[in-house]
């Protein structure tokens, strides 16, 4: 049998088993952490495309902002600054404390500089207020993300990563929807500089918690040789693991169908004359009661069903979630199309929140977290990110709707293939990285491992 721990003892034993590791210190930072991560998604999301949108912007115009999160897509580029350079004075605080006071405060200036733009006056400023938001939420995601996989043990990941969901979805959905109730009331500038100090739960966890007990040193090295192995040598590592380019090809694949759908949704939903009110119950209301459901769901199977099969059940589930909005699409206006909709995407990416991101977080060695979990997340989304922001505006005007969505569930057949065959080969379990694996320090507790051993 495994160990006890303490979240096993005292007032925590009178709880459930499976609820008893939400309880833990580790997993609740993960939800602040989560919270702080969401909003400046939003920002330049969802809530940007319903502002230039009543704003009179073009849907081409629009779709092409979805460029910005490029900026995530690329941020394995500058990820290695976060592992290998320490901060001036700062620096005592820990390398991931003290980023992330600096990248925290960078994206609340980023925020309140994007709220003192106007689109009506200037599209171009927008755009590179938009793209400086981009930069400092990414690089604070960077952080944000090494600081998560280093304070979770494995056995934890799963939990973790739900934990962190709840709150990416609490910080994404609760600013759009502030946002949207702000603006109503006010304008869209003081809506922008409300949902700023959302960085501040990041900032706070960091400095509460302190610096994750996991994290250690990418190079024996100091100095200047130190910055430079740290540059190189995360991806020399992940690139020498058996498989790890066809690895490479499934983060990059499997979220092709589920990006292009979900960054032009705000477009289908105005062109359906849903309003804003409309749109903050359905879409904000209801998708954020659908999402916890679907992580608790995503939580459930991960312990029950292992890595590898949750895993494929959830990439499956997010395709078919894609064809929802083409349903939605040809019955037009209707709130309980909409609901349905949005309830049964947000399940599904609920649930794979869950298991796809532990499965990611699995994959990082722990002297390279900051850099390797950056150049993962980063690709999960390059293509479907960049085919929005260059071609969706222009295929939903040329195919509609209906067509546009269609599209997109068959994009996501491709990566459920490929998923396959990495369990079928083996190449799931040899993907895995330090991260993924119980060390002398991490305690032990009874979960899906011990009964199903071949599902680590």
């Amino acid at each position: 049998m495994a160990t006890v721990t303490e979240a096993d003892r005292g007032w925590r034993s009178v709880l459930p088993a499976g609820v008893r590791p939400y309880t833990e210190a580790a997993p609740i930072a993960a939800f602040f952490l989560g919270v702080s991560s969401g909003f400046p998604y939003a920002m330049i999301g969802a809530t940007l495309t319903t502002r230039l949108k009543q704003d009179g912007i073009d849907k081409s115009t629009i779709t092409a902002f979805a460029l910005v999160f490029l900026a995530y897509n690329f941020k394995f580029l500058w990820a290695w600054i976060m592992d290998g350079v320490r901060l001036p004075i700062l620096g005592r605080l820990g390398q991931r404390v003290s980023w992330m006071l600096v990248t925290g405060a960078a994206v609340i200036a980023a925020v309140v500089n994007l709220a003192l733009v106007d689109p009506a006056a200037s599209v171009s400023a927008v755009v590179t207020a938009a793209i400086l938001v981009g930069i400092a939420g990414a690089s604070f995601d960077i952080v944000i993300d090494a600081y998560r996989i280093e304070t979770l043990e494995p056995r934890q990941l799963g939990v973790g990563s739900g934990m962190s969901q709840y709150g990416w979805r609490i910080g994404s959905a609760g600013a759009g929807a502030l946002a949207l109730v702000v603006a109503a009331r006010a304008d869209w500038s003081a809506a922008y500089m409300a949902c700023a100090a959302l960085a501040l739960p990041a900032m706070l966890t960091a400095l509460i918690y302190g610096e994750p007990k996991r994290h250690r040193e990418p190079v024996e090295k100091k100095g200047i040789a130190r910055t430079i192995e740290s540059v190189w040598k995360p991806f020399v590592e992940f690139f020498s693991r058996q498989g790890a380019f066809l690895v490479l090809l499934f983060i990059l694949l499997h979220k092709i169908g589920d990006t292009l759908a979900n960054l032009t949704l705000r477009l289908l939903f105005d062109d359906l004359g849903f309003t804003n009110d409309e749109i903050a119950i359905y879409d904000v209301g209801v998708g954020f009661w659908a999402y916890l459901i679907g992580v608790f769901i995503g939580g459930v199977m991960y312990t029950r069903l292992g890595m590898k099969r949750s895993v494929f059940i959830s990439l499956i589930l997010m395709a078919v979630s894609n064809f929802s909005f083409a349903l939605l699409a040809a019955s037009g206006h209707s709130n309980l199309g909409m609901a349905g909709a949005i309830g049964f995407e947000n399940i599904a990416s609920g649930i794979g929140g869950v298991t796809v991101i532990a499965y990611f977080s699995a994959l990082c060695d722990l002297r390279f977290t900051a850099s390797q979990f950056a150049l993962i997340s980063a690709a999960a989304s390059i293509v479907g990110r960049f085919l929005t922001g260059t071609t969706a505006g222009a295929l939903i005007d040329a195919m509609g709707y209906v067509n546009f969505y269609l599209m997109t569930t068959a994009a996501a057949v491709p990566g459920i293939i490929l998923f396959w065959i990495m369990m079928r080969t083996g190449l799931v379990d040899q993907s895995i990285g330090s991260a993924g694996v119980e060390g002398p320090g991490d305690a032990r507790t009874a979960h899906s491992d011990d009964e199903l051993p071949e599902e680590r």
